[in-house]
C-alpha cells in the first residue's frame, strides 16, 4: 500500500489516484467529485478533518466556528519545484493563500515521516495536514450586507436659523452659502427685485436683507472695526491737559482779500530769522500776539472749494469770515457762513477793505442780519472788526477778539499721548518726494513717529514749520510739514500716529481694502427709466480730461468745477489727476484716450513736451482756476451739436407754367420778397398747404443761369423731383442757419 516516493508524473503534485480514477475533471465540474466508501459526495469529513461540512453545500463558503486543529505545521521555505500558480484545469482548485503549509514532496523527509519499511497509513493517521487549499478573503462569498438604517430626518434647530451675519457687503455666492441655497436661486430673486448680479457680485447690506426675508431668515450686520481697535478716543486726564494755541479758519469769497490780511497780520509779527523773504506754500501759518500764539488756516474763496472749506470749519476753533466794505456779501461768503455754523464754531466778521472809497460797513452789516448775524453793536452776539490789509488798520483789534473768543471757548489738549490731527494739504515734491501739510490737533508729534493717513502710511522723517524751519516735535495746533508718507494723503483725511511701523502698514492695507469693496458694490438697477437713460448715454460725448496740479486740493477743486459743466450732449469726463510735474506717462495716457491735458500751476517735463508734440496732445497750463474752467466750457461748446434756424430769405409767385421735353417743367416766376438763390431750400405752398419741400434744379434768368434773383424781378425755375407745378403756386426760399450753442 506504500506509494512511491519518486517524482510524481508529469510533475503533477498528487500523483496517480488509486483504484484507477480518472485525472480529468471531476463529475458535474464540481472540485470535490464523488467519494470512495459510499460517502456522500458533500457530506462531513471522515476522522475530525478540520474542514467540517460546508454549509449550503457550497464547495468554497466559509468554514464553520469553533476550535480548528493545532496540528505542528512544517516549517520553513517551499520546495523550489512546488508550482505556486493554479492546478492544471483538469484539476480546478483554487490557490493556497500564502502562508499556507505545503504538503511535503516526495524525497523530503520532515518530523514524523515514515522511516523506511515503516507503514504510511501510521502517519497519515496523525497530523496530516488537510490536502486542497483554504479560500482566501477574496474567494470568500460576502456575507449580505445589512441594509443601512436610515439616517433619522436632522431636525431644524434653533441654531440653524440665526441670523446671518454679514459686514456691510455680501457677495451673491456667500450669501447663497450662508442661506443653504443654489447661486442661481438668489440670482433669480434678484432680478426679480430689479438688480442684475453675477454669483461673484457685492451686495450691499439692503438687498441682502430682502434676500434673506424671501428664505425667512434674518441679516444682523457686524461691521469690521478692528482696524480701530487702537484708535478708540482717549479720555485725558484732567492733570494731563493744559492750554492750546486757537486754530482760526479765514473763508470769504473771492479777491475780498483773505490772503492779503493773513500777509498782514504774519508781516506785523514776523520774526528776524523770516525775513529772508521765503514764502512757503502752506497754507496754514501760526503768529504770536501777547505772547500768546495764534494758528491761521487759508481757504481759497473760489467757488471750486467748496470741500475746502467745509474741511477747513471742520478743523477749526474760530471762523474769520472777511467780506469786503465795498462789495458786501457775495455767495461764497454765504457759504462760508453755513460751513462755519454747520461745524458750531464762533464766527467773527472781518469787513475788508474799509480804506477804499464806497465802502460801506453798515450795509455789509445789514446784509449779514439776513443770515442770522446781528452785530455787538446792534444787539446781538457776533463780532464785526473794521480792517484794511493794505494799511494794517483794525488789525491789533481783530488779534485781540482772535484771544478773547479762545479764552472764553477755554481750549485745552493733552500733549503727553500719541498725535492725531488733520491733513490740510497734499503735494508731491521733486526732492522730497510725498509732503503733507498737517495740523496737530492733541498729543505731539515727533521725528520717527508712525503714522497713518487714510489709506496712506509713513514715517515722520522730517518736520518743517511755516517758517521753514527744521523741528523735532510738534505739539497740539501746531502746523508742520511732514516728509516720509508712502503716498499722497487726500486733503481732509485724519492722521494717526501709531506704535510701529507695522501697525500703520496692516490699518493702510485694510483701508485700502475695504475701499475697493465699497467700490464694487454698486449694484445695477433695471427700470425703463434707466435703459433709456442708458440708451441715451450713448449719445452723449465724453471729454476726456487729465488734471495735474501743485497740490492735491487742487486737482479735487478743479474736478468738481469741470464736473459741473457737464450736460446733457457733452460729459467731462476726468480719468486721471495727479500731484506734480505733467509727465510723458500722462501724455501717453492721454493719447490713448484722445484726452487734453490740464495743469494747474505746474510744468511738463523736456519729455513730456517732446512727446506732447509727437503725439499732437493738447496740453494747457494755467495759474488761474477761472481760465481754465472757461477754456474747458469753450472745448465742450465746439463739441455740441450745432444747432440750425430756418431762414426764409423771399418769396416767389408762378405766373406761367413751359412744359419742355426731357427736362421737365419750367416755372415762370416773379419774385415778390426777399431773393431767391440756387442754393436755397425751397417749399411748393398751394392754397396754403404745402405739397412740396426740395431743392432747385435750375434759375435762370432769360437763358442764363443765375446765383440769385431779387425782389422785382422775374426768373425761370425748376424744381427737383417734382412737376406738378401750377400757376398760383408760391415758391418759397429758405436757408438753414446755424445757431451759436452756449453752456
Amino acid at each position: 500500500e506504500g506509494r512511491p516516493m519518486g517524482p510524481r508524473p508529469e510533475g503533477r503534485p498528487m500523483g496517480p489516484r488509486p483504484e484507477g480514477r480518472p485525472m480529468g475533471p471531476r463529475p458535474e465540474g464540481r472540485p470535490m467529485g464523488p467519494r470512495t466508501d459510499g460517502r456522500p459526495p458533500q457530506g462531513p469529513r471522515p476522522d475530525g478533518r478540520p474542514q467540517g461540512p460546508r454549509p449550503d453545500g457550497r464547495p468554497m463558503g466559509p468554514r464553520p466556528q469553533g476550535t480548528r486543529p493545532q496540528g505542528t505545521r512544517p516549517q520553513g521555505p517551499r520546495p523550489d519545484s512546488r508550482p505556486m500558480g493554479a492546478k492544471p484545469e483538469a484539476r480546478p482548485a483554487a490557490q493556497k493563500p500564502d502562508g499556507r503549509p505545503q504538503t511535503p514532496r516526495p524525497g523530503e523527509r520532515k518530523p514524523g515521516d515514515k522511516r523506511p519499511g515503516q507503514n504510511t497509513r501510521d502517519i497519515r493517521s496523525g497530523d496530516r495536514r488537510p490536502q486542497g487549499q483554504r479560500p482566501s478573503a477574496a474567494q470568500k462569498p460576502r456575507k449580505p450586507a445589512q441594509a443601512a438604517a436610515p439616517a433619522p430626518a436632522k431636525k431644524e434647530t434653533v441654531k440653524d436659523l440665526k441670523p446671518i451675519v454679514m459686514s456691510s457687503t455680501i457677495s451673491v455666492q456667500d450669501l447663497a452659502a450662508k442661506l443653504a441655497k443654489p447661486a442661481t436661486e438668489l440670482i433669480k430673486k434678484l432680478i426679480a427685485l430689479g438688480v442684475m448680479a453675477t454669483i461673484n457680485q457685492e451686495i450691499d447690506v439692503d438687498t441682502a436683507t430682502i434676500l434673506a426675508s424671501e428664505f425667512g431668515r434674518e441679516i444682523e450686520v457686524k461691521l469690521d472695526e478692528e482696524e480701530f481697535d487702537f484708535l478708540e478716543e482717549i479720555e485725558d486726564a484732567p492733570a494731563d491737559l493744559v492750554n492750546r494755541p486757537s486754530v482760526v479758519t479765514v473763508m470769504g469769497h473771492v479777491d475780498h482779500g483773505k490772503t492779503s490780511l493773513l500777509d498782514a497780520i504774519r508781516e506785523a509779527n514776523v520774526t528776524a530769522s523770516e525775513a529772508g523773504g521765503i514764502t512757503q506754500h502752506i497754507g496754514a501759518y501760526q503768529v504770536v500776539h501777547n505772547g500768546k500764539k495764534i494758528t491761521f488756516l487759508d481757504t481759497p474763496g473760489h467757488e471750486a472749494f467748496t470741500a475746502m472749506r467745509a474741511r477747513g470749519a471742520q478743523a477749526t476753533d474760530i471762523a474769520i469770515v472777511v467780506v469786503a466794505a465795498d462789495d458786501g456779501v457775495m455767495p461764497q461768503t454765504v457759504e462760508a457762513i453755513n460751513h462755519s455754523k454747520a461745524a458750531q464754531v464762533p464766527i467773527i466778521i472781518a469787513i475788508n477793505k474799509i480804506d477804499k472809497p464806497g465802502a460801506n460797513p453798515d450795509k455789509v452789516k445789514q446784509e449779514l442780519t439776513e443770515y442770522g448775524l446781528v452785530s455787538e453793536e446792534w444787539g446781538g452776539d457776533t463780532i464785526c472788526v473794521n480792517v484794511s490789509a493794505k494799511t494794517k488798520q483794525g488789525l491789533e483789534d481783530l488779534l485781540e477778539m482772535i484771544l478773547l473768543v479762545a479764552e472764553l471757548q477755554d481750549l485745552k489738549a493733552n500733549p503727553k499721548r500719541l498725535a492725531k490731527g488733520t491733513v490740510i494739504e497734499a503735494e508731491l515734491d521733486k526732492g522730497r518726494g510725498p509732503v503733507a501739510t498737517v495740523l496737530v490737533q492733541t498729543g505731539t508729534l515727533e521725528i520717527g513717529d508712525s503714522i497713518v493717513a487714510g489709506q496712506v502710511y509713513g514715517k515722520v522723517r522730517a518736520m518743517i514749520d511755516d517758517k521753514g524751519r527744521r523741528g523735532k516735535k510738534a505739539g497740539p495746533s501746531t502746523p508742520v510739514e511732514v516728509v516720509g508718507l508712502s503716498d499722497l494723503p487726500l486733503a481732509g483725511d485724519v492722521f494717526n500716529a501709531v506704535k510701529d511701523d507695522k501697525t500703520a502698514r496692516v490699518i493702510a492695507a485694510k483701508r485700502i481694502s475695504r475701499k475697493r469693496e465699497e467700490d464694487y458694490k454698486v449694484t445695477a438697477r433695471v427700470s425703463l427709466d434707466d435703459l433709456f437713460k442708458q440708451i441715451k448715454e450713448g449719445q452723449v460725448k465724453d471729454l476726456n480730461i487729465i488734471i495735474k496740479a501743485d497740490v492735491q486740493g487742487s486737482i479735487e477743486a478743479l474736478r468738481q468745477s469741470l464736473q459741473k459743466l457737464s450736460n446733457e450732449e457733452v460729459r467731462v469726463n476726468p480719468i486721471h489727476g495727479g500731484v506734480g510735474a505733467i509727465t510723458e506717462t500722462d501724455v501717453m495716457l492721454a493719447s490713448a484716450s484722445n484726452a487734453i491735458i490740464i495743469g494747474f500751476n505746474v510744468r511738463p517735463d523736456a519729455n513730456a513736451r517732446r512727446a506732447a508734440e509727437k503725439e499732437k496732445v493738447d496740453l494747457r497750463l494755467y495759474r488761474v482756476i477761472y481760465n481754465a474752467i472757461e477754456d474747458v466750457k469753450a472745448a465742450m461748446v465746439g463739441m455740441l451739436e450745432p444747432e440750425f434756424k430756418e431762414v426764409v430769405i423771399g418769396r416767389v409767385e408762378v405766373r406761367q407754367i413751359f412744359k419742355v421735353s426731357k427736362v421737365g417743367t419750367i416755372a415762370g416766376c416773379y419774385v415778390t420778397e426777399g431773393k431767391i438763390t440756387k442754393i436755397a431750400d425751397v417749399r411748393v405752398i398751394r392754397d396754403g398747404i404745402v405739397i412740396f419741400e426740395g431743392k432747385l434744379d435750375s434759375l435762370k434768368r432769360f437763358k442764363d443761369d443765375a446765383k440769385e434773383v431779387v425782389e422785382g424781378y422775374e426768373c425761370g425755375v425748376t424744381i427737383s423731383k417734382f412737376n406738378d407745378v401750377l400757376e398760383g403756386d408760391i415758391v418759397e426760399p429758405y436757408v438753414m442757419e446755424e445757431i451759436k450753442r452756449e453752456l
